[in-house]
């Protein structure tokens, strides 16, 4: 089931992918989570980590498929397809990079934290999650310290 769920996926990515060049994030809605946390340091710094992950089976409310069945399943796999899927694998792995990207890019426009952009400090996206942290090229104001303040 898991893996009909995933083929699926892949093969709606790609379609969409192929017929526009623009990532549109409704097109992912509820396929994953997300998670913009903020921190504003005594000087006035606004750093943030945004993290983003392919949703799970449970978390969509879908029957997940035992890995001791996913193992069973792939080694029925014939070697063709098992191919196939590793070169589409770089392929999705870019498309989901990007759509990380648009994650954050959509989160901070709609939470207005950095008002001037950011300078990214590190990003770590691989199949199925990504995190990229970042720092606002503008300081903490004080409705910026109420609003996201801890």
């Amino acid at each position: 089931m898991l893996r009909l769920i995933f083929v699926s996926f892949t093969i709606f990515i790609l379609a969409a992918c192929s017929s526009k060049t623009d990532i549109e994030p409704m097109d992912f809605a509820g396929q994953f989570k997300d998670k913009f946390s903020t921190q504003i340091k005594g000087d006035g710094i606004k750093l943030f980590v945004y993290t983003a992950k392919i949703a799970t089976a449970s978390d969509r409310n879908l029957n997940d498929v035992p890995p001791h069945q996913q193992r069973i399943d792939r080694r029925k796999q014939d070697a063709r397809s098992y191919a196939k899927e590793m070169r589409n694998k770089e392929e999705l792995l870019q498309i989901w990079a990007q759509q990380v990207q648009v994650g954050l890019d959509k989160t901070i426009a709609m939470t207005g934290y950095c008002q001037n952009g950011y300078i990214e400090l590190s990003r770590y996206v691989e199949a199925e999650r990504g995190e990229i942290r970042g720092e606002c090229q503008d300081g903490a104001t004080e409705e910026d310290r109420v609003k996201f303040g801890r």
